[in-house]
Protein backbone atom coordinates (compact mmCIF):
# COMPACT_ATOMS: atom_id res chain seq x y z
CA UNK A 1 0.00 0.00 0.00
CA UNK A 2 0.98 3.63 -0.67
CA UNK A 3 3.09 5.57 2.29
CA UNK A 4 0.64 7.90 4.36
CA UNK A 5 2.97 10.49 4.68
CA UNK A 6 3.66 10.42 0.73
CA UNK A 7 0.16 10.62 0.25
CA UNK A 8 -0.01 13.40 2.83
CA UNK A 9 2.85 15.47 1.35
CA UNK A 10 2.19 15.30 -2.34
CA UNK A 11 -1.17 14.28 -2.60
CA UNK A 12 -1.96 15.96 -6.40
CA UNK A 13 1.07 14.35 -7.26
CA UNK A 14 0.63 10.87 -6.31
CA UNK A 15 -3.38 11.02 -6.91
CA UNK A 16 -2.23 12.02 -10.62
CA UNK A 17 0.22 9.02 -10.86
CA UNK A 18 -2.38 6.25 -9.73
CA UNK A 19 -5.04 8.21 -12.29
CA UNK A 20 -2.54 7.56 -15.06
CA UNK A 21 -3.63 4.13 -14.90
CA UNK A 22 -6.91 4.94 -16.27
CA UNK A 23 -9.45 3.88 -14.20
CA UNK A 24 -9.89 6.50 -12.04
CA UNK A 25 -8.71 7.30 -8.89
CA UNK A 26 -9.88 4.80 -6.89
CA UNK A 27 -10.69 6.95 -3.99
CA UNK A 28 -7.46 7.92 -2.89
CA UNK A 29 -8.96 10.79 -0.97
CA UNK A 30 -10.01 8.82 2.01
CA UNK A 31 -6.93 8.46 3.04
CA UNK A 32 -6.24 12.11 3.51
CA UNK A 33 -9.80 12.13 5.01
CA UNK A 34 -8.99 9.28 7.29
CA UNK A 35 -5.63 9.99 8.54
CA UNK A 36 -6.44 13.96 9.31
CA UNK A 37 -9.48 12.17 11.13
CA UNK A 38 -6.99 9.78 12.98
CA UNK A 39 -4.02 12.57 13.26
CA UNK A 40 -6.87 15.24 15.23
CA UNK A 41 -7.79 12.19 17.38
CA UNK A 42 -4.18 11.25 18.57
CA UNK A 43 -3.56 14.43 19.47
CA UNK A 44 -6.38 15.27 21.78
CA UNK A 45 -5.60 11.64 23.77
CA UNK A 46 -2.25 12.76 23.72
CA UNK A 47 -3.29 16.66 25.42
CA UNK A 48 -5.57 14.68 27.63
CA UNK A 49 -3.10 12.37 28.58
CA UNK A 50 -0.73 15.32 28.98
CA UNK A 51 -3.52 16.67 31.61
CA UNK A 52 -3.88 13.49 33.08
CA UNK A 53 -0.10 13.08 33.57
CA UNK A 54 0.13 17.00 35.21
CA UNK A 55 -3.02 16.46 37.53
CA UNK A 56 -1.47 13.05 38.91
CA UNK A 57 1.06 14.49 40.60
CA UNK A 58 -0.84 17.29 41.64
CA UNK A 59 -3.14 15.48 43.57
CA UNK A 60 -0.12 13.79 46.27
CA UNK A 61 0.70 17.23 47.05
CA UNK A 62 -3.05 18.80 47.45
CA UNK A 63 -3.62 16.00 50.41
CA UNK A 64 -0.30 16.44 51.81
CA UNK A 65 -1.43 20.26 52.17
CA UNK A 66 -4.82 19.16 53.17
CA UNK A 67 -6.63 20.92 50.04
CA UNK A 68 -10.07 19.03 48.77
CA UNK A 69 -9.27 17.07 45.49
CA UNK A 70 -12.52 16.35 45.23
CA UNK A 71 -12.93 18.21 41.90
CA UNK A 72 -9.73 17.25 40.42
CA UNK A 73 -11.01 13.66 40.99
CA UNK A 74 -13.83 14.36 39.07
CA UNK A 75 -12.08 15.95 36.62
CA UNK A 76 -9.69 13.14 36.11
CA UNK A 77 -12.54 10.22 35.54
CA UNK A 78 -14.29 12.51 32.96
CA UNK A 79 -10.54 12.78 31.08
CA UNK A 80 -10.41 8.95 31.53
CA UNK A 81 -14.01 8.30 30.05
CA UNK A 82 -13.40 10.38 26.97
CA UNK A 83 -9.79 9.16 26.38
CA UNK A 84 -11.31 5.17 27.06
CA UNK A 85 -14.43 6.89 23.30
CA UNK A 86 -11.22 8.89 21.68
CA UNK A 87 -8.97 5.20 21.90
CA UNK A 88 -11.74 3.45 20.01
CA UNK A 89 -12.62 6.27 17.87
CA UNK A 90 -8.87 6.10 17.04
CA UNK A 91 -8.91 2.45 16.75
CA UNK A 92 -12.36 2.90 13.68
CA UNK A 93 -10.15 5.59 11.94
CA UNK A 94 -7.14 3.27 11.72
CA UNK A 95 -9.40 0.80 10.45
CA UNK A 96 -10.86 3.35 7.78
CA UNK A 97 -7.41 3.94 6.69
CA UNK A 98 -6.01 0.82 6.36
CA UNK A 99 -9.18 -0.09 4.64
CA UNK A 100 -8.63 2.86 2.03
CA UNK A 101 -4.91 2.17 1.69
CA UNK A 102 -5.94 -1.19 0.47
CA UNK A 103 -8.18 -0.35 -2.14
CA UNK A 104 -5.47 2.30 -4.12
CA UNK A 105 -3.49 0.44 -6.35
CA UNK A 106 0.72 1.20 -6.83
CA UNK A 107 1.71 4.38 -8.76
CA UNK A 108 3.36 3.46 -11.97
CA UNK A 109 7.02 4.36 -12.35
CA UNK A 110 7.84 7.64 -14.48
CA UNK A 111 9.03 5.26 -17.33
CA UNK A 112 5.92 3.56 -17.45
CA UNK A 113 4.36 4.46 -20.75
CA UNK A 114 0.68 6.30 -20.22
CA UNK A 115 -1.94 3.91 -21.87
CA UNK A 116 -5.27 2.24 -21.64
CA UNK A 117 -4.82 -1.09 -21.95
CA UNK A 118 -2.22 -3.61 -23.76
CA UNK A 119 -2.59 -1.91 -27.01
CA UNK A 120 -0.14 0.65 -25.85
CA UNK A 121 2.33 -2.03 -23.96
CA UNK A 122 5.98 -0.71 -25.46
CA UNK A 123 7.53 -3.93 -27.40
CA UNK A 124 11.35 -3.40 -25.93
CA UNK A 125 13.15 -6.39 -27.83
CA UNK A 126 12.21 -9.46 -29.71
CA UNK A 127 14.19 -12.57 -29.84
CA UNK A 128 14.12 -14.80 -32.95
CA UNK A 129 11.99 -15.02 -35.90
CA UNK A 130 8.54 -16.69 -35.97
CA UNK A 131 8.45 -20.34 -36.59
CA UNK A 132 7.95 -21.16 -40.19
CA UNK A 133 6.32 -24.34 -41.44
CA UNK A 134 6.69 -26.03 -45.19
CA UNK A 135 3.28 -28.11 -43.16
CA UNK A 136 0.12 -27.05 -41.69
CA UNK A 137 1.00 -26.83 -38.81
CA UNK A 138 -2.18 -27.57 -35.75
CA UNK A 139 -2.79 -26.13 -32.51
CA UNK A 140 -1.24 -27.61 -29.14
CA UNK A 141 -4.58 -29.33 -27.93
CA UNK A 142 -5.04 -30.92 -31.73
CA UNK A 143 -1.32 -31.72 -31.21
CA UNK A 144 -2.07 -33.52 -27.80
CA UNK A 145 -5.28 -34.97 -28.96
CA UNK A 146 -3.50 -36.55 -31.86
CA UNK A 147 -0.58 -38.03 -29.97
CA UNK A 148 -3.08 -39.47 -26.65
CA UNK A 149 -1.16 -37.12 -24.26
CA UNK A 150 -3.39 -34.63 -23.33
CA UNK A 151 -7.44 -35.34 -22.39
CA UNK A 152 -9.50 -32.28 -21.58
CA UNK A 153 -12.71 -34.54 -21.60
CA UNK A 154 -11.86 -37.09 -19.07
CA UNK A 155 -10.42 -33.89 -16.99
CA UNK A 156 -13.90 -32.40 -17.67
CA UNK A 157 -15.34 -35.08 -15.95
CA UNK A 158 -13.46 -35.30 -12.66
CA UNK A 159 -13.67 -31.28 -12.54
CA UNK A 160 -15.11 -29.30 -15.21
CA UNK A 161 -14.09 -27.42 -17.92
CA UNK A 162 -10.67 -25.28 -18.11
CA UNK A 163 -8.62 -28.30 -16.56
CA UNK A 164 -6.24 -31.11 -18.39
CA UNK A 165 -4.89 -34.43 -17.47
CA UNK A 166 -1.32 -35.04 -19.28
CA UNK A 167 -0.50 -38.39 -19.51
CA UNK A 168 2.89 -40.40 -20.95
CA UNK A 169 5.16 -38.23 -22.49
CA UNK A 170 3.38 -34.69 -21.84
CA UNK A 171 3.55 -35.38 -18.08
CA UNK A 172 6.86 -35.78 -18.24
CA UNK A 173 7.37 -33.07 -20.77
CA UNK A 174 5.95 -30.68 -17.58
CA UNK A 175 8.12 -32.38 -15.19
CA UNK A 176 11.60 -32.20 -17.37
CA UNK A 177 10.32 -28.23 -17.79
CA UNK A 178 9.86 -27.94 -14.12
CA UNK A 179 13.44 -29.17 -13.72
CA UNK A 180 15.29 -27.41 -16.18
CA UNK A 181 13.84 -23.96 -14.67
CA UNK A 182 14.31 -24.93 -11.11
CA UNK A 183 17.98 -26.26 -12.05
CA UNK A 184 18.83 -22.38 -14.61
CA UNK A 185 17.72 -20.91 -11.59
CA UNK A 186 19.22 -22.08 -8.66
CA UNK A 187 22.71 -23.39 -10.46
CA UNK A 188 22.86 -20.43 -12.85
CA UNK A 189 20.98 -17.61 -11.70
CA UNK A 190 21.63 -17.89 -7.64
CA UNK A 191 18.17 -18.75 -6.43
CA UNK A 192 17.27 -20.59 -3.91
CA UNK A 193 14.76 -22.99 -4.05
CA UNK A 194 11.33 -23.28 -1.70
CA UNK A 195 8.84 -26.19 -1.57
CA UNK A 196 5.96 -23.51 0.15
CA UNK A 197 2.49 -24.71 1.17
CA UNK A 198 -0.07 -24.37 -1.04
CA UNK A 199 -2.42 -23.20 0.95
CA UNK A 200 -2.61 -19.50 2.34
CA UNK A 201 -4.12 -17.35 5.07
CA UNK A 202 -5.88 -14.25 4.63
CA UNK A 203 -3.22 -12.01 6.08
CA UNK A 204 -0.40 -13.41 3.33
CA UNK A 205 -3.17 -12.96 0.46
CA UNK A 206 -3.32 -9.50 1.71
CA UNK A 207 -0.10 -8.42 2.06
CA UNK A 208 1.04 -9.42 -1.75
CA UNK A 209 -1.83 -7.79 -3.01
CA UNK A 210 -4.57 -10.61 -4.16
CA UNK A 211 -7.00 -9.23 -1.45
CA UNK A 212 -9.02 -7.25 -0.51
CA UNK A 213 -9.58 -6.48 -4.15
CA UNK A 214 -9.03 -10.06 -6.19
CA UNK A 215 -11.22 -12.40 -3.84
CA UNK A 216 -13.59 -13.21 -6.51
CA UNK A 217 -10.80 -14.73 -8.66
CA UNK A 218 -9.35 -16.74 -5.85
CA UNK A 219 -10.32 -20.30 -4.87
CA UNK A 220 -11.28 -20.35 -1.06
CA UNK A 221 -11.38 -22.69 1.98
CA UNK A 222 -14.32 -21.24 3.75
CA UNK A 223 -13.87 -23.69 7.14
CA UNK A 224 -10.12 -22.43 7.45
CA UNK A 225 -10.56 -19.27 5.83
CA UNK A 226 -7.62 -20.11 3.90
CA UNK A 227 -7.08 -19.73 -0.12
CA UNK A 228 -5.14 -22.02 -2.51
CA UNK A 229 -2.43 -19.89 -3.81
CA UNK A 230 -3.22 -18.45 -7.42
CA UNK A 231 1.02 -17.73 -7.80
CA UNK A 232 4.10 -18.99 -5.18
CA UNK A 233 4.78 -15.45 -4.77
CA UNK A 234 2.58 -15.51 -2.25
CA UNK A 235 4.07 -17.60 0.34
CA UNK A 236 7.85 -16.75 -1.09
CA UNK A 237 6.85 -13.00 -0.68
CA UNK A 238 5.34 -13.65 2.55
CA UNK A 239 8.25 -15.77 4.32
CA UNK A 240 9.08 -13.03 6.01
CA UNK A 241 6.43 -10.66 6.64
CA UNK A 242 6.68 -8.58 10.18
CA UNK A 243 10.18 -9.43 10.44
CA UNK A 244 13.00 -6.88 9.95
CA UNK A 245 15.83 -8.27 7.79
CA UNK A 246 19.61 -7.20 8.30
CA UNK A 247 20.83 -5.00 5.73
CA UNK A 248 23.49 -8.00 5.05
CA UNK A 249 20.54 -10.47 3.86
CA UNK A 250 19.75 -8.60 1.53
CA UNK A 251 19.32 -9.33 -1.55
CA UNK A 252 17.20 -12.64 -1.04
CA UNK A 253 16.70 -14.39 -4.01
CA UNK A 254 13.71 -16.92 -4.02
CA UNK A 255 12.09 -19.87 -6.09
CA UNK A 256 9.81 -22.29 -5.96
CA UNK A 257 7.41 -25.05 -8.51
CA UNK A 258 4.00 -24.64 -6.76
CA UNK A 259 0.53 -25.31 -8.89
CA UNK A 260 -1.15 -22.48 -9.33
CA UNK A 261 -4.89 -22.06 -8.90
CA UNK A 262 -7.74 -19.24 -10.28
CA UNK A 263 -11.30 -18.94 -10.88
CA UNK A 264 -9.99 -16.87 -13.94
CA UNK A 265 -13.48 -14.70 -12.97
CA UNK A 266 -14.02 -12.36 -16.26
CA UNK A 267 -12.28 -14.39 -18.72
CA UNK A 268 -15.24 -16.06 -20.34
CA UNK A 269 -14.32 -16.63 -24.13
CA UNK A 270 -10.37 -15.76 -23.77
CA UNK A 271 -8.20 -18.80 -24.61
CA UNK A 272 -10.55 -21.65 -23.02
CA UNK A 273 -9.13 -23.98 -25.33
CA UNK A 274 -5.72 -25.86 -24.29
CA UNK A 275 -3.67 -24.80 -22.04
CA UNK A 276 -2.63 -21.48 -22.01
CA UNK A 277 -5.60 -20.39 -19.45
CA UNK A 278 -7.03 -23.10 -16.76
CA UNK A 279 -7.91 -23.43 -13.30
CA UNK A 280 -5.03 -25.32 -12.02
CA UNK A 281 -1.49 -24.89 -13.60
CA UNK A 282 1.99 -25.28 -12.39
CA UNK A 283 4.51 -22.09 -12.51
CA UNK A 284 7.93 -21.72 -11.34
CA UNK A 285 8.31 -18.79 -9.42
CA UNK A 286 10.92 -15.91 -8.64
CA UNK A 287 10.71 -13.72 -5.88
CA UNK A 288 13.46 -11.11 -5.04
CA UNK A 289 14.18 -9.30 -1.50
CA UNK A 290 15.89 -6.24 -2.10
CA UNK A 291 17.10 -2.64 -0.92
CA UNK A 292 15.10 0.18 -2.07
CA UNK A 293 18.04 1.76 -4.67
CA UNK A 294 19.13 -1.54 -6.64
CA UNK A 295 15.37 -2.54 -7.42
CA UNK A 296 15.34 -1.35 -10.98
CA UNK A 297 18.21 -3.15 -11.63
CA UNK A 298 17.12 -6.15 -9.99
CA UNK A 299 13.84 -6.01 -12.26
CA UNK A 300 16.20 -6.24 -15.23
CA UNK A 301 18.17 -9.31 -14.83
CA UNK A 302 14.87 -10.91 -13.19
CA UNK A 303 13.52 -10.22 -16.96
CA UNK A 304 16.82 -11.68 -18.21
CA UNK A 305 16.74 -15.13 -15.71
CA UNK A 306 12.86 -15.38 -17.19
CA UNK A 307 14.54 -15.01 -20.86
CA UNK A 308 16.94 -17.65 -20.20
CA UNK A 309 14.84 -20.36 -19.81
CA UNK A 310 13.28 -19.14 -23.51
CA UNK A 311 16.47 -19.12 -24.83
CA UNK A 312 17.49 -22.19 -23.70
CA UNK A 313 14.82 -23.84 -25.09
CA UNK A 314 14.88 -21.92 -28.50
CA UNK A 315 11.75 -20.18 -28.49
CA UNK A 316 11.30 -17.28 -30.23
CA UNK A 317 9.93 -14.74 -28.10
CA UNK A 318 9.27 -10.56 -27.14
CA UNK A 319 9.51 -8.40 -24.48
CA UNK A 320 7.21 -5.60 -23.84
CA UNK A 321 6.68 -2.65 -21.08
CA UNK A 322 3.64 -2.50 -19.98
CA UNK A 323 1.20 0.72 -20.43
CA UNK A 324 0.24 2.42 -17.23
CA UNK A 325 -3.58 0.98 -17.82
CA UNK A 326 -2.24 -2.86 -18.48
CA UNK A 327 -0.27 -2.48 -15.04
CA UNK A 328 -1.23 -5.07 -12.25
CA UNK A 329 -2.47 -3.52 -8.56
CA UNK A 330 0.35 -3.90 -6.71
CA UNK A 331 2.84 -3.02 -9.72
CA UNK A 332 5.02 -0.16 -10.15
CA UNK A 333 6.36 -1.55 -13.47
CA UNK A 334 6.35 -4.69 -15.70
CA UNK A 335 7.79 -6.13 -17.94
CA UNK A 336 6.01 -9.34 -20.08
CA UNK A 337 8.17 -11.97 -21.49
CA UNK A 338 5.92 -13.10 -24.69
CA UNK A 339 6.70 -16.36 -26.38
CA UNK A 340 5.88 -16.74 -29.70
CA UNK A 341 2.12 -19.06 -30.57
CA UNK A 342 1.73 -20.51 -34.32
CA UNK A 343 -1.85 -21.29 -33.75
CA UNK A 344 -2.43 -17.90 -32.20
CA UNK A 345 -0.84 -16.10 -34.83
CA UNK A 346 0.73 -14.18 -32.42
CA UNK A 347 2.89 -13.76 -29.08
CA UNK A 348 1.36 -15.03 -25.69
CA UNK A 349 2.45 -13.78 -22.03
CA UNK A 350 4.27 -16.58 -20.29
CA UNK A 351 6.10 -14.41 -17.69
CA UNK A 352 5.14 -11.22 -16.02
CA UNK A 353 8.66 -9.50 -14.31
CA UNK A 354 7.23 -6.83 -11.71
CA UNK A 355 9.19 -3.84 -9.06
CA UNK A 356 6.50 -3.80 -6.13
CA UNK A 357 8.67 -1.16 -4.95
CA UNK A 358 7.55 -0.82 -1.10
CA UNK A 359 3.86 -1.39 -2.03
CA UNK A 360 3.94 -4.80 -0.72
CA UNK A 361 6.27 -4.29 2.34
CA UNK A 362 3.78 -2.09 3.75
CA UNK A 363 1.32 -4.04 3.31
CA UNK A 364 3.19 -7.29 5.02
CA UNK A 365 5.37 -4.70 7.59
CA UNK A 366 8.86 -6.33 5.98
CA UNK A 367 11.67 -3.87 6.72
CA UNK A 368 15.57 -3.99 7.38
CA UNK A 369 18.06 -2.47 9.13
CA UNK A 370 21.08 -0.32 7.52
CA UNK A 371 24.13 -2.05 9.31
CA UNK A 372 24.99 1.86 10.47
CA UNK A 373 22.20 1.68 12.58
CA UNK A 374 19.20 3.88 12.30
CA UNK A 375 15.78 3.49 11.60
CA UNK A 376 14.38 -0.07 9.70
CA UNK A 377 13.50 0.68 6.16
CA UNK A 378 10.90 -1.09 3.88
CA UNK A 379 12.83 -3.74 1.75
CA UNK A 380 11.20 -3.34 -1.99
CA UNK A 381 9.94 -6.99 -3.61
CA UNK A 382 10.13 -8.09 -7.12
CA UNK A 383 8.60 -11.07 -8.67
CA UNK A 384 8.27 -13.30 -11.81
CA UNK A 385 6.81 -16.33 -13.14
CA UNK A 386 9.87 -18.47 -14.62
CA UNK A 387 8.20 -19.49 -16.26
CA UNK A 388 4.88 -20.70 -16.55
CA UNK A 389 4.78 -24.11 -17.19
CA UNK A 390 1.88 -25.12 -18.92
CA UNK A 391 2.57 -22.35 -21.30
CA UNK A 392 6.08 -23.45 -22.02
CA UNK A 393 4.44 -27.07 -22.75
CA UNK A 394 1.75 -25.31 -24.61
CA UNK A 395 4.78 -23.49 -26.95
CA UNK A 396 6.93 -26.49 -27.48
CA UNK A 397 4.18 -28.99 -28.80
CA UNK A 398 3.33 -25.97 -31.27
CA UNK A 399 6.40 -24.47 -32.13
CA UNK A 400 8.92 -28.20 -32.58
CA UNK A 401 5.87 -30.00 -34.30
CA UNK A 402 6.90 -31.68 -36.83
CA UNK A 403 5.03 -32.84 -40.62
CA UNK A 404 4.58 -36.33 -39.62
CA UNK A 405 2.50 -35.13 -36.46
CA UNK A 406 5.24 -36.08 -33.73
CA UNK A 407 7.35 -33.49 -31.84
CA UNK A 408 10.41 -32.74 -31.48
CA UNK A 409 11.93 -32.52 -28.04
CA UNK A 410 14.43 -28.85 -27.48
CA UNK A 411 17.81 -30.52 -27.34
CA UNK A 412 18.29 -28.81 -23.38
CA UNK A 413 15.20 -31.17 -22.31
CA UNK A 414 16.56 -34.42 -24.05
CA UNK A 415 18.49 -35.50 -21.02
CA UNK A 416 15.43 -34.90 -18.99
CA UNK A 417 12.94 -36.70 -21.00
CA UNK A 418 14.61 -39.60 -21.78
CA UNK A 419 14.27 -39.19 -25.81
CA UNK A 420 14.19 -36.79 -28.06
CA UNK A 421 10.87 -37.25 -29.87
CA UNK A 422 7.27 -37.26 -28.48
CA UNK A 423 5.08 -39.84 -30.45
CA UNK A 424 1.58 -41.14 -30.48
CA UNK A 425 1.16 -42.99 -26.90
CA UNK A 426 -0.76 -46.43 -27.46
Amino acid sequence: MLDVKRVRENFEEVKAAVERRGQGDFGIDNIIKYDKERRTLLAEVEGLKNKQSVAGKDIPKMKKEGKDTTELMAELKEMAERIKVLDKQVSEAEANLREAQLGVPNTPHESVPTGADDSDNVEIRKIGEPTQFDFEPKAHWDIGLDLNILDFDRAAKLAGTRFTVYCGLASRLERSCINLMLDMHTEKHGYTEYLPPFLANRASMTGTGQLPKFEDDMFDVPAKDFFLIPTAEVPLTNLHANEILSESDLPMYLTAYTPCFRKEAGSAGRDTRGLIRQHQFQKVEMVKLVKPEGSYDELETLTDNAEDILKALKLPYRVVCLSSGDLGFSASKTYDVEVWMPSYGRYVEISSCSNFEDYQARRMNLRFRPEGGGKPEFVHTLNGSGLAVGRTVAAILENYQQADGTVKVPEVLQGYMGTDVIGPRK
